[in-house]
């Protein structure tokens, strides 16, 4: 059985971590390689650093921090926000990340994960899909960090993307994200149920109990999570433990 895995999330803006609720009320945490090599340190099994606002700006991401970040930690990472080319996986797998996550040009140009997937392998391309209920058992794909309804399912989006070579899939709920009330569980069983890849649950983690749901439930292969980290609510130790008790199979 493969072991699950336990995933702190830092966006960054302006080269630091940041936290909001449905993707507003911003607020400042942290530098990205602090905050990086104490989540390494204290037994993450992998990081995701998105910078939050690279595709709204319509620029490319900032490599400065992958850069600092790949000197401080020795765990997998996995870099997205604003990523449009293969140049831009070129540069970002260049400077340290083992992971590239595609979301909004992904949409725009699906053959953007197949040109990824057969260069570089599948295993380092992710898409992210920002997920939100637009009416009962549907959701809709938004884009520009969760501004724009593209209008496209997002069951048959998650399909078709690991159709085209995406290697994992990050489903991030945009009605939960940063509620602290669980992880839409409907939603992720329902893309763990057709899709061939691992899934990571993100948006909603507030207690212990939600990370299991999810795991239990929707049967994803990790758990992504922020202010329930930052904040030190919630230790990864602690959680791996209550969730070995509870026979759910993680690398302590």
């Amino acid at each position: 059985m493969l072991t699950k895995r336990i995933i702190p999330c830092l966006d960054v803006r302006n080269g630091r971590v940041v936290k909001g609720k449905k993707f507003d009320d911003i607020i400042d945490v942290e530098d990205p390689e602090i905050l990086g090599k104490y989540y390494s340190d204290m037994g993450a099994d992998e990081l995701v650093f998105y910078d939050i606002t690279a595709s709204n700006e319509k620029r490319g991401i900032s490599l400065e921090f992958v850069e600092k970040v790949a000197k401080k930690i020795n765990i997998p990472f996995c870099v997205g926000g604003g990523v449009k080319t293969i140049d831009d996986f070129v540069e970002i797998l260049r400077k340290g990340a083992d992971k590239v996550s595609v979301n909004s040009a992904a949409v725009k140009n699906p053959d953007l994960i197949k040109e990824a997937s057969e260069k570089f392998g599948n295993q380092c391309v992710v898409l992210s899909i920002d997920a939100k209920k637009v009416d009962d058992n549907k959701w809709h794909v938004f884009v520009n960090g969760g501004r724009t309804d593209t209008g496209l399912d997002v069951i048959e989006w998650a399909n078709k993307g690991t159709a085209l070579g995406a290697g994992e899939i990050v489903v991030n709920s945009i009605d939960e994200d940063g509620m602290k009330k669980g992880y839409d569980i409907e939603l992720l069983k329902q893309i763990t149920d057709i899709v061939n890849v691992p899934v990571i649950a993100s948006g909603g983690a507030g207690e212990m109990k939600h990370f299991y749901d999810a795991l239990k439930s929707a049967d994803v292969d990790g758990v992504l999570a922020a202010s329930v980290f930052h904040y030190k609510e919630i230790s990864i130790k602690e959680l791996k433990d209550y969730l070995k008790k509870k026979g759910i199979e993680v690398r302590i």
